[in-house]
C-alpha cells in the first residue's frame, strides 16, 4: 500500500471522527451553520475551506487509485465525491441547496448522517494506522 494512501487514511479518518463527534455534539448550532452557509456562501471561505480544497485536489489528483483493496479505492472515491460535492455547491443557487438540504431531510436525518461519518472515520482511522 502506498504511503500517500496510509497518509490519506488517518489525515481523513481522524479528522471524519473529531467532525462528526464535534457535530453531534452541537448539533442544533451545526444545523444553523449549514442554513446560514446555504444563505451565503461567502461564509465558507477561510482557512479550513482552504485546507479542504487542497486536500481534494491531491486526493483525485495525486491518489486516483481504483484498484489495489477497499482502501484506496475508499479514499479515491471520497476525494471524487467531495470534489463533486463542492462543484454542486458552487453550481448550485441557493434555493436549489435548501431544497436538496430538505429532501435529504438532513435536521431530521442529522444523526444518522454524522453516524455514517464518524463509522467511516473510525475505518479510515483502523486501517490507516495498521496498515
Amino acid at each position: 500500500m502506498s504511503p500517500l494512501t496510509i497518509f490519506l487514511a488517518k489525515l481523513l479518518g481522524l479528522y471524519c471522527i473529531v467532525a462528526a463527534l464535534a457535530m453531534m455534539i452541537r448539533k442544533q448550532s451545526t444545523v444553523a451553520t449549514i442554513q446560514a452557509l446555504l444563505r451565503d456562501r461567502r461564509k465558507a471561505g477561510g482557512e479550513a475551506e482552504h485546507f479542504d480544497e487542497q486536500q481534494k485536489r491531491r486526493i483525485v489528483v495525486g491518489h486516483n487509485i481504483w484498484s489495489g483493496g477497499a482502501l484506496p479505492v475508499l479514499i479515491t472515491l471520497l476525494g471524487w465525491v467531495l470534489t463533486i460535492r463542492s462543484a454542486g455547491f458552487l453550481a448550485l443557487s441557493p434555493a436549489a441547496l435548501s431544497k436538496l438540504v430538505e429532501a435529504m431531510r438532513y435536521e431530521e436525518l442529522f444523526y444518522l448522517y454524522m453516524g455514517a461519518t464518524l463509522v467511516l472515520g473510525l475505518y479510515l482511522t483502523y486501517a490507516g494506522f495498521s496498515a
